[in-house]
């Protein structure tokens, strides 16, 4: 049972991790991202994230 908690602590902790770098990285003045390559990326992994969290909450 403790084997299942481990990724989707993980992945809630990635979420949060990417979520504020985005925030932090966006430049509300320009509506730009200061770095796009970068937050492409970003974007990426945590829509993955997100979504395999959800895909584990609907499987419980």
């Amino acid at each position: 049972m403790e084997r299942n908690k481990t990724p989707s602590f993980t992945l809630s902790i990635i979420a949060i991790i990417l979520g504020v770098t985005l925030f932090k990285q966006f430049d509300f003045e320009n509506l730009k991202f200061e770095k796009p390559w970068l937050a492409i990326v970003y974007i990426i992994v945590f829509v993955t994230s997100i979504y395999f969290l959800i895909k584990n909450f609907k499987n419980k």
